[in-house]
């Protein structure tokens, strides 16, 4: 099956189990209450019990043993249902949601019946109408099941947990199938996507590893101004772009990346916001969590976005690198911090959203509540009664909170939300579910799109 993200596995040897409780190649034990360190399923057929041979058609065989892919463990239930089980977050069983995963050795028509029995989180967007992903090797593009063929549900023949359970009928028997959570942004996808942008050779695009990952992956930092802007002793404005602190969250890689083809285009507006302002990109700030499948956490099991107060060189590199990137920049006359912007995805509610800090200066605050209020009269997708100012303890040790605190009273530090699912307008009722497409052009693209005269007063006088 083939895949521009390079997400495939290499043929490897087929392995076939015929238990009820089928673990996978580290042999752990897995259940909905202690899951293990486990690794994913490597290209594993799952036939009946007392079955004896080599699997015949009809007999599935998954596998999730390539970048980003999930699945910890099969059950067999019957020649048509399989209890599926999402491997946790490597170091921190906690976290169970991102799956992604394939099948194979199909029979034309065979109908199945998956049940996802070890979610994490009681709240989902399954139950507003949101579906998993499917494509395969005939069908190319991702798209999501119809609502009609998915259930989300508590089960009690799941320890009363919530279950996701959907049925599928397979068409073509030489098909590889692909299943997943939402639209997946491999590691790999962006350092192809980064590299097509070197090859350009635009004079006001620089990319440079930031610092290297505990598995030496890439953090790249992407710089984006007017060459003439970044003269030495030239005081200029500063906008910082972060996104995939969190690796499940794949949406906010694609909000990233309409926001960098935006910035990079030849748009008026874009070459206008280049000649006035330097961006600082860094369009994943998880690059081990992405490419293992984790959902929320790194290699080693941290949160990198509740370590933003105390980050360590060894543990949260990435984290330790972007916060001291930034503080140089605070502390330089050359630098005006205007804005960080820390792209995420949320599981349980709909349309793009901020979360932003709360001051005792009115007028500080005043300022703050601009930019979400600009984004909901320009964005349809943006709701602003959904974006929220807090200090909730919860989010201590975030980008938003920490930066809120430690930079100059002029930065306005946010968190930017889009659901994984879709969005409402005020003149519609039905929801409008995101694509790949969709994602790009959301929020931060929309607000680049105010008149001049906003731009110059938010940017060039304010």
């Amino acid at each position: 099956m083939s895949s521009e993200n390079n997400d495939e596995p290499s043929p490897s040897p087929t392995k076939k189990t015929n238990n009820n409780n089928n673990t996978n190649n580290s042999d752990s034990e897995s259940d909905v209450n202690n899951e293990h360190l486990i690794g994913n399923v490597q290209r594993v057929a799952i036939v009946p019990p007392n079955y004896e041979g080599k699997p015949k058609k009809g007999h599935l065989i998954f596998d999730a043993s390539f970048e980003c892919g999930n699945l910890g463990r099969i059950d067999y239930v019957n020649d048509y249902e399989y209890d599926l089980f999402i491997r946790p977050d490597t170091c921190c069983p906690r976290f169970r949601c991102w799956f992604l995963f394939t099948v194979e050795n199909v029979k034309a028509d065979q109908r199945v019946i998956f049940h996802i029995v070890n979610f994490s989180k009681a709240k989902s967007l399954y139950r507003d109408g949101m579906t998993p992903l499917v494509k395969s090797t005939s069908r190319k593009r991702w798209q999501r099941l119809p609502t009609r063929n998915v259930f989300y549900y508590r089960s009690p023949d799941h320890r009363k947990n919530y279950v996701m359970s959907f049925t599928f009928c397979f068409d073509r028997e030489d098909d590889v199938y692909q299943f997943a959570y939402s639209f997946p942004y491999t590691y790999t996808k962006l350092q192809n996507y980064l590299e097509s942008i070197d090859q350009r050779q635009f004079d006001y695009f620089q990319r440079r590893p930031l610092v290297y990952s505990v598995q030496k992956r890439r953090l790249d930092l992407l710089t984006v101004a007017n060459p003439a802007l970044l003269v030495k002793g030239r005081r200029k404005k500063v906008v910082i772009v972060t996104a995939r602190v969190h690796p499940g969250e794949t949406p906010s890689s694609y909000v990233c990346q309409g926001f960098i083809e935006f910035i990079i285009s030849d748009h008026p507006i874009a070459q206008l916001l280049r000649d006035n302002i330097v961006f600082y990109i860094v369009p994943m700030l998880n690059p081990d969590g992405v490419f293992l499948g984790n959902q929320r956490c790194s290699l080693l099991g941290f949160d990198l976005n509740r370590v933003w107060h105390d980050p360590s060189i060894w543990a949260h590199p990435e984290i330790y690198g972007i916060k001291t990137h930034i503080m140089k920049l605070n502390e330089d006359m050359d630098f005006e911090l205007d804005f960080f912007i820390d792209i995420h995805a949320h599981s349980t509610m709909m349309n793009g959203f901020m979360y932003g800090n709360v001051y005792e200066d009115a007028n500080r605050f005043e300022k703050h509540s601009f930019f979400p209020r600009l984004l909901s009269r320009n964005a349809e997708d943006f709701s602003i009664t959904s974006t929220t100012f807090n200090r909730d303890a919860l989010k201590f040790g975030t980008g938003r909170r920490t930066l809120g605190g430690c930079l100059q009273d002029s930065t306005h530090c946010y968190t930017l939300e889009v659901s994984f699912f879709s969005y409402q307008t005020s003149t519609t009722s039905q929801a409008v579910p995101y694509t790949e497409e969709l994602f790009k052009l959301l929020n931060l693209v929309d607000f680049f799109f105010l008149l001049k005269p906003f731009i110059f007063h938010l940017y060039l006088i304010v």
